[in-house]
């Protein structure tokens, strides 16, 4: 094998890729500028409409408790809420998200109070409504207050202190250091988007140098020239790789840099803070991920783009044109999301037999990368495991690029 030839292949289809508009703008503008700017656009609109809907007062109504005009006064007092008049069919007005909310008391509700029994206050609401649920966690927040001053109230009355009934307090404190709190958050959900950037980088390079070759006509002369057949497939191959090697490191730089101006622009550095200390339950408290792992996540992605590259070849070298080729590759995106999705389930974790199951390997090796932990012997054996899939599927690709009925297929 010339390693010249390769080289010259591999360039003359990176020089076309470079002219070919529909290739340049799918492997580089979408990863770098579309894809981001779509992600951390909604991700900001889905914040702020949470956001207003949070910051308005809730819409709701206290049905019942017509001996006790003190929980509406109450409620009323604290200047949270907008309490409309009850009326009849407060659970339609729910559903028509008329109402957030509604208290639902008994009748007696003060009198049995008096009485010591337990009457039973009912909070109806909309379930998976935003603000229905904003309004029913308000609401919720104002009953617990209004029973512990109820509480306070017996007590006083019988004298009696307020430990009698809270004997002592309870705080949770995390002990998790910052970096294996980012990496449980994050760690399921950065080697699903590899996965993505990898897969979807290598497929129009994939079809281009191939189908789209076959559409062209050009595929004879290639194949008239100096370069063997192994030459010529280790230079498309290595177009097809540099897409998507290229697509990723373009989409994962642009969505980090747009998260940080978006975070930025949104928050502030004193709102940002206020967020990661509430995700890791202490005050300044940011979650974080091991820069290390960072490097070790890289180290396993290529042999898994060297996997989707030579596996993306080879289908689409099947297809007589790039729509096929498309057609083939599209509803393949699924077949390789599900071991990633697999991965950021939860009690799911790395062991021997699941550290030879291509991509569900990866996604649980970044996870506990990610928090800072290494498992060296689970680790080489998923690398090496998936560099031996990858020189399967490279050694595939040659053999159906020497099949005449392949790649004349048309």
């Amino acid at each position: 094998m010339n390693g010249r030839n390769v080289f010259a292949v591999f360039a003359k289809e990176l020089k076309d890729a470079l002219r070919d508009r529909r290739t340049l703008f799918s492997t580089l503008i979408i990863p770098t500028f579309v894809i981001p700017l779509l992600s951390f656009g909604t991700l900001g609109l889905g914040s702020k409409m949470v956001a207003k809907a949070r910051d308005q007062k809730p819409v709701v109504m206290i049905v019942g408790g017509d001996d006790a005009p003190q929980v509406a006064a109450s409620l009323a007092k604290l200047g949270r809420f907008e309490i409309v008049p009850p009326r009849a069919g407060h659970e339609q007005l729910i559903a028509d998200k008329v109402v957030g909310a509604v208290l639902l008391l008994p009748a007696d509700f003060a009198a049995a109070l008096r009485l010591g029994e337990v009457p039973r206050a009912t909070i109806l609401h909309y379930e998976g409504e935003l603000r229905s649920g904003f309004a029913a966690d308000e609401l919720e927040r104002f009953v617990r207050e209004f029973r512990e001053q109820q509480i306070a109230a017996t007590l006083e009355a019988k004298g009696l202190p307020l430990r009698t009934v809270r004997p002592f307090e309870l705080a949770r404190r995390n002990v998790a250091p910052p970096e294996k709190v980012g990496g449980n958050l994050l760690g399921g959900f950065v080697p699903y988007l590899i996965i993505v950037l990898c897969f979807t980088g290598a497929m129009y390079p994939a079809i281009d140098v191939t189908a789209g070759e076959k559409e062209r006509g050009t595929m004879e002369t290639l194949l008239c020239s100096p370069a063997a057949r192994v030459e010529i497939v280790l230079g498309k191959f290595l177009l097809v790789l540099t897409g998507s090697l290229t697509s990723m490191a373009l989409s994962l730089g642009s969505m980090g840099a747009t998260a940080m101006v978006t975070g930025a622009l949104m928050h502030g550095g004193a709102e940002a803070t206020v967020a990661g200390a509430g995700a890791g339950g202490g005050s300044g408290y940011v979650p974080m991920i091991a820069p290390l792992g960072l490097l070790g996540v890289l180290a396993l992605v290529l042999p898994v783009a060297v996997l989707f590259s030579a596996l993306e070849f080879t289908i689409a070298l099947f297809a007589r044109s790039t729509k096929e080729a498309q057609s083939y590759l599209g509803p393949l995106m699924l077949v390789v999301l599900m071991p990633a999705i697999v991965g950021m389930l939860p009690g799911i974790d790395l062991n021997t037999t699941l550290a030879f199951v291509p991509l569900l390997n990866l996604s649980l090796a970044c996870k506990e990368m990610l928090s800072g932990v290494w498992h060296w012997p689970y680790l080489a054996i998923i690398f090496f495991s998936t560099c031996l899939y990858a020189a399967g599927a490279l050694a595939l690709a040659v053999r159906m690029f020497n099949r005449e009925d392949v790649i004349f297929r048309t």
